[in-house]
């Protein structure tokens, strides 16, 4: 049966184009039977400042949008202009799921639980007492909780802003007392590395609109494992660099089915199916002619 109600779904943030996201929720609602549209906004292509997220938001709400994931670089700034913030979204201070409600706007954050998922498919025996991530942003934020829920006892964050770095590494510290949360700069990863059983990349570079690596491949080592948010491409330059170096790694493709699934089941209601998604996933990849990085 064809549920009545059409949902009506937007990706915000700049260089989402590419974003396999709308394809695979609405492939996953056709086979629930769900009328279900889901667009990026790219906001560069529509040639808005992503200062205006808020008027974004306001735009979509008047237009019928049930809901918006947002993604960089507005899943901080975003939060000042929503009505009630889920409590693990507030923890982390990063949102990027928007639903419009009748009694206002709420945000959730599927990106943690996303990872957390991810990790435990992709990397389910890997050693997590030290590791270093790579940038402080929105995702970083999720990305390292869900690092320090797994198990990880010593987490160094590195960005190029050290305020940034420190401002976060203080804030997971202060919810994590068990654990050991400090930062860094760049110019520290040869030290920071040396010691760690895995390397994490939560910044823009390696995306189509941001190519590159974010680190000099000459600090990978064989015995570390390297995971990347980046899901496009699924094989960015550093995932390259790092299976030649004979690291074990994770693409962003789980991350990214994983937020998909708890983003589904926050916008309609119904919880998706996982392997049916991911197999929506997997399809789009090839279709899209990439290699989904093991």
């Amino acid at each position: 049966m064809i549920d009545s109600h059409p949902y009506l779904v937007g990706l915000i943030g700049t260089g989402v184009l590419p974003s396999l996201t709308p394809p695979m929720h609405m492939a996953e609602a056709r086979a629930l039977g769900l009328t279900y549209v889901y667009r990026p906004l790219d906001l560069p292509s529509l040639g808005i400042d992503p200062e205006r997220i808020g008027d974004v938001l306001a735009w979509a709400e008047r237009l019928g949008y049930d809901a918006v994931n947002v993604t960089h670089p507005c899943k901080q700034s975003v939060m000042a202009h929503l009505d009630r913030i889920d409590p693990v979204a507030a923890a982390l201070g990063a949102v990027n799921t928007v639903l419009f409600t009748s009694a206002g706007r709420v945000g959730y954050n599927t990106d943690t639980t996303g990872f957390a998922a991810a990790f435990g498919e992709g990397l389910p025996d890997a050693t997590t007492d030290r590791v270093v991530q790579l940038g402080a942003g929105g995702a970083g934020s999720a990305v390292a909780d869900a690092l320090l829920r797994l198990g990880t006892a010593h987490l160094t964050v590195v960005d190029l802003d050290a305020a940034r770095a420190g401002a976060l590494a203080a804030d997971l510290g202060a919810r994590h007392p068990s654990a050991v949360v400090d930062s860094a700069v760049p110019a520290d990863l040869a030290a920071v590395l040396a010691g760690a059983d895995g390397l994490v990349h939560c910044t823009p570079v390696g995306m189509a609109e941001h190519p590159g690596l974010p680190l000099d491949a000459a600090l990978l080592r064989p015995d570390l494992w390297v995971a990347d948010i980046v899901y496009r491409p699924l094989d960015t330059e550093l995932l390259i660099a790092a299976r030649e170096r004979g690291c074990r790694t994770l693409s962003g493709g789980k991350m990214a089915v994983h937020q998909a699934v708890d983003a589904f089941a926050l916008i309609t209601g119904t919880r998706p199916d996982p392997d049916r998604m991911t197999a929506h996933f997997l399809d789009l990849v090839a279709a899209a002619g990439d290699t989904l990085a093991r």
